[in-house]
Formats: C-alpha cells, sequence, structure tokens
C-alpha cells in the first residue's frame, strides 16, 4: 500500500510543498519581478553581496522558499530563527559560527524582532560576518524596527496569480504521480483549486495533498467537487484582521464606495465577511461614508447607514451580509458630495490654528435678567419674517465659502435644490467648489 508519506526516496514523511521547494530563483514560480534576470536581487546573488534582505508579502507566496534557495546559490548554509524565540545570545552563537563557515540568516515573522534583537543581528550582516534575510506579513515600514527598515533592502512579493497556481498544483500532481500516487485532475477542477487558494501556494499544495490523502495506490485518485468543498471548508481564506489585509481590504471597501463600483463593493465586501470581521465595523465605516461621501447629495444614505448598523446588532451572519449590502450599496449608488466632511475639516483647523472669534452681541445668551444691560439683543428670529430668513450676521468676518462650499453637480440632489432655495432667497450665490457648468 501507498500513500504520501512513505512514498518515494527521500520524501518520506515530508509535505509536499517542502518536496516542490525550489532549489534556485529560476524555479520560484510567480515573482517573476523579483526573480528575473537583472534583478535587484539576482545582481545581489550574482556579486555575493546580499547583505540585508526583507521580504515582504501575503503567506505562502514563497518568502521561506526564496530565502533557501538564495542560501543554495550563494553557498551558504540557512540558519533559521524565529524572531519569538530567538534572543541575544542565540544570535551570538549563529555570529560565533558565520565565522567558521558561510551563513545565510533567516528570521521569520521578523516583524516580532525588538529593537535590541535587531541592533544585535544588524551588527553581524554590517561587519560582513554574515548574510540575513527576514520575512514577514506585515509592512515593514510600520511593523519593523526603524533601523532594520533604514538598513534593509524592501522586497515586495505579490499574491501568486491564478496562472502561475495552475502551474504550482501542475507541478505537485507531477511529483505525487512520482511516488505512485495518481490524481485524475481536470481543467477545470485545476482551475477551482487555484482560484480558492487565495494566492497562496502552500495552501494549494496542501489541498491537493489532502485529497490525496490515504491513497491505496489501486489506481488514479478520482477528485469530485464535493471533496474539494470538504478541503476548503475546514481551511478557510486567509484573511489578517489586525494586520495589512484589514486596512488594505476595508480601504478598497471604502474607495470602491466612494467611487460608485457597485461590483467591487460587493466584492470587497464579502472578503470581508469572508474574514470574519465583526459585521458592527462594517456597519460602523459604511455609516461614516454615508456622510463623508454622500453627505448633503442623498440624506437618506445615513439613515440607511444607522439603520443597517442597528440591524445588525440584532441579527447576526449570515443574515446580517444582506443587510451590509444593503447599506453599502446604497452610499455606494448615491450621489456624491464632500462638502459636510470638508466642511468641517476646515472648520476645525481654523479653530486650532487661529485667535478664538468673539460671539457677535445679537447672538449672545439672553435668557437672563440684565441681559440687555450687557447689549445681548437685537436678534431677529427668522420664524418671524414671512420669507423664513432675516438677513444679520451669525459670524461678521467669515467669508461666504471659507469652511461650506457646495459640492452639487448635475444631479437634482438635496444639495442642488439646497442651493437653488437659497440663492432665490437671498440674492446671493452658493460658494460652490465645482463650475455647475462644466462637463
Amino acid at each position: 500500500m501507498t500513500d504520501l508519506f512513505d512514498a518515494g526516496t527521500g520524501h518520506s514523511r515530508q509535505p509536499l510543498a517542502a518536496a516542490l521547494r525550489p532549489r534556485s530563483l529560476d524555479q520560484v514560480i510567480g515573482q517573476d519581478a523579483l526573480t528575473a534576470p537583472g534583478s535587484i536581487l539576482q545582481r545581489r546573488i550574482a556579486a555575493d553581496q546580499l547583505g540585508s534582505v526583507v521580504l515582504y508579502g501575503p503567506p505562502g507566496v514563497g518568502k521561506t522558499s526564496i530565502a533557501r534557495a538564495v542560501g543554495e546559490m550563494l553557498s551558504k548554509e540557512f540558519r533559521p530563527l524565529h524572531a519569538t524565540r530567538a534572543g541575544v545570545k542565540d544570535i551570538r552563537q549563529l555570529a560565533d559560527e558565520a565565522r567558521m563557515r558561510p551563513l545565510l540568516i533567516f528570521v521569520d515573522e521578523v516583524h516580532r524582532f525588538s529593537a535590541t534583537q535587531a541592533d544585535d543581528l544588524l551588527a553581524i550582516c554590517e561587519d560582513g560576518t554574515a548574510d540575513f534575510m527576514g520575512a514577514t506579513t506585515q509592512n515593514p515600514y510600520t511593523a519593523l524596527p526603524k533601523a532594520l527598515v533604514s538598513r534593509s533592502t524592501i522586497l515586495q512579493l505579490q499574491p501568486i496569480s491564478i496562472e502561475a497556481m495552475e502551474t504550482v498544483i501542475g507541478r505537485g500532481v507531477d511529483h505525487l504521480a512520482q511516488v505512485g500516487i495518481e490524481i485524475a485532475l481536470d481543467a477545470a477542477q485545476l482551475r477551482l483549486i487555484a482560484g480558492r487558494s487565495g494566492g497562496d501556494a502552500r495552501r494549494a499544495l496542501t489541498t491537493l495533498e489532502s485529497l490525496a490523502l490515504g491513497h491505496a495506490g489501486d489506481g488514479p485518485v478520482v477528485i469530485s467537487e464535493a471533496m474539494i468543498e470538504e478541503v476548503y471548508q475546514a481551511a478557510p481564506v486567509n484573511h489578517d484582521r489586525s494586520g495589512d489585509q484589514h486596512y488594505d481590504v476595508i480601504s478598497a471597501f471604502i474607495k470602491s464606495m466612494r467611487g460608485g463600483d457597485p461590483e467591487a463593493v460587493l466584492y470587497w465586501l464579502a472578503r470581508l465577511i469572508h474574514g470574519g470581521e465583526d459585521p458592527r465595523f462594517i456597519a460602523r465605516r459604511i455609516m461614516i461614508q454615508a456622510s463623508e461621501d454622500v453627505g448633503l447629495a442623498d440624506n437618506t444614505a445615513l439613515q440607511t447607514a444607522v439603520a443597517a448598523a442597528q440591524a445588525v446588532e440584532m441579527i447576526g451572519y449570515p443574515e446580517a451580509q444582506i443587510i451590509l449590502s444593503h447599506a453599502a450599496l446604497h452610499v455606494a449608488r448615491a450621489p456624491k458630495s464632500g462638502s459636510a466632511c470638508s466642511g468641517i475639516s476646515a472648520a476645525m483647523a481654523a479653530v486650532a490654528n487661529e485667535a478664538p472669534r468673539s460671539v457677535p452681541l445679537h447672538l449672545r445668551d439672553a435668557h437672563y435678567a440684565g441681559a440687555a444691560k450687557l447689549g445681548h439683543e437685537g436678534y431677529r428670529s427668522p420664524h418671524k419674517d414671512p420669507r423664513g430668513w432675516v438677513d444679520q450676521p451669525y459670524a461678521p468676518d467669515l467669508p461666504p465659502g471659507r469652511f461650506y462650499q457646495s459640492h452639487a453637480r448635475g444631479a437634482a440632489t438635496f444639495e442642488k435644490r439646497a442651493d437653488a432655495y437659497w440663492e432665490q432667497l437671498t440674492g446671493r450665490p452658493v460658494p460652490k467648489r465645482f463650475d455647475p457648468n462644466e462637463t
């Protein structure tokens, strides 16, 4: 009987992802910009001057594989460290070893390194004792010690494309066939596994490994979509709710609402939901965008967003996804106005940076006896005027448009109708950010 873990010389109990690990940059799939001839990494290897390099990218895109391949190409022993377990003593022991033989020190999750650990390691690298490569899924410019960033070459890896992922899976199928496990995988199933791997080669190979697990070797393993579905139900999509993916996906969701693209809004919303984001967090973001991006163009957008936030407090997933979709699509499809956001931003800046303005006497509190003696009089209520408006100063030294500028455009929005109303009533133009005659 043959299975994945006892077949093949040299592959006993070795995971498929490890068995297929590339031994040179030429064998790395899906990171062409990083591994191509003439790339900075290839030039450093050719000159035998690697120095300090940090690989930044999502899980399963080849960070560790590239580091190991670089070690092979430089003929240097690969010495892995884990940032949470490596102390100063461990780093100094590696320094002593590096003085006797060429080493490439590799630190996974390097964003967990303290400044002290980074300083000790960089001291080894800067005097040429050893080369260093680190791997991180976090933005190095915000997550790594500044000394490490300033002294390292930062190389960003991308999620592996579906086409490249199909090549990875094909290599996995070929390797399994070499160790006696034949898998019958049609083009549609290959595409499905590649697509559902989320750009993570390790995940794709682990899926393939799971599908082949326990095969008795009495013919090809026939894969069904139900088998693929079962594997992926046990392995949710990568989504770090406290790291870059959280910020990047929510940023894409917000900008898609602002840009009025319903397809993108639904896709990024689905990514957030599938990744396990709290529906209350998503609802809060939609509420903010309802005022920041829609504002006076459609006041009902905020009503919808607030109602959605209240609803998801009472209704959890999966039904809450419909409510979030409703609110997000309202914000996306509504006409846009940023006047509420830009207006309060300008006013807050003025309050923070300028001398405070005095409240005009006729606007001051006058409900108590003696207020008139202080000059707190002269206010005229608009409700007593048949027009519903009185021409009186409210902030005498603030010219029109200093803070509020209408963002009304061509559509008959609330803001557009309000502009027309006030211009007719006062006989004065409303300050506008955009020329209404522009096309």
